[in-house]
């Protein structure tokens, strides 16, 4: 190594090229002719028009691309409207037909209620057309006369029943005076089914509980065949609203309605419609 290495050099570092010749301009007066050849490329005019030729091809390319998303979103916008459409009117039928059910089972309960309601007004007209009819009758047993209008063959006093017949007659006399009640079947107080069950519960016979059923529980007769302890109905056989027991004479004993009680009447009292036999 030289002795002289380690010795710091003295000397100005040398400038460079550029350095010197940017002082030469100075120098010469053409400082800026200079800096501006050494920056400026000799292209450098062309390349913005270059850059500014491609701009509108690449903005117009986005431009279509977007239009085309657009239109896409637009299009699945409609087809979900279009089903939730769909579904509202499928949930408003459900809704009117769920509602038009109710008024329909509304009316039905209506016109059921009014039904009933006709029935027992009709009912209650029938007992009050009796009533009117026992006030304007005599209130005396029925004389030959009276069996003679009915056609009735009976020529038997009732007093001269025997055995079963002359048991039904005794129970059906020992009730008249008693009053009439719906639903009762005794011992106090009677409808006119009841009436006739007990009466024939006496002799070992179980009648039905309602007159409708009562007007068919044994063999039809006619009322010019007449036998004491024949079941008396009033209405049509399967659906009578009232029934007696014909107790001979041309008399019936009956349970007829609240003004009157349990009571016995010619048959002129309230002519029967048909009759069934059950002894």
């Amino acid at each position: 190594m030289s002795p002289n290495a380690l010795i710091p050099s003295h000397r100005k570092p040398r400038r460079s090229a550029s350095s010197r010749a940017l002082r030469a301009g100075v120098t010469g007066g053409f400082l800026t002719l200079a800096v501006t050849g050494a920056t400026v490329p000799a292209n450098a005019a062309d390349k913005p028009v270059a850059e500014t030729q491609e701009l509108p091809t690449i903005t117009t390319a986005l431009t279509v691309d977007l239009a085309e998303s657009a239109d896409a979103t637009q299009q699945v916008a409609e087809v979900y409207e279009r089903q939730a459409a769909q579904d509202r009117a499928v949930s408003n039928a459900a809704k009117a037909a769920k509602k038009d059910k109710a008024e329909a089972e509304k009316k039905a309960a209506e016109a059921k209620k009014k039904a009933a309601e006709a029935k027992k007004k009709a009912a209650e007209v029938l007992e009050t057309r009796a009533s009117r009819s026992a006030d304007r009758t005599s209130l005396t047993g029925g004389d030959s006369s009276d069996s003679g209008s009915t056609g009735s063959g009976d020529s038997t006093p009732s007093t001269g029943a025997t055995g079963s017949t002359a048991t039904l007659l005794s129970f059906l006399r020992a009730q008249v005076g008693k009053a009439y009640v719906m639903g009762a079947t005794g011992p106090s107080a009677y409808d006119c089914s009841g009436l006739t069950q007990a009466a024939f519960r006496q002799i070992g016979i179980e009648l039905p509980r309602v007159s409708q059923s009562q007007s068919t529980a044994g063999t039809q007769v006619g009322l010019g065949n007449l036998q004491v302890g024949d079941i008396l109905y009033w209405g049509s056989a399967g659906s009578a609203y009232h029934v007696g027991v014909y107790v001979g004479n041309g008399n019936f004993i009956g349970a007829q309605n609240s003004s009157t009680g349990v009571v016995e009447r010619p048959l002129s009292y309230d002519q029967p419609t048909g009759a069934v036999r059950v002894l």
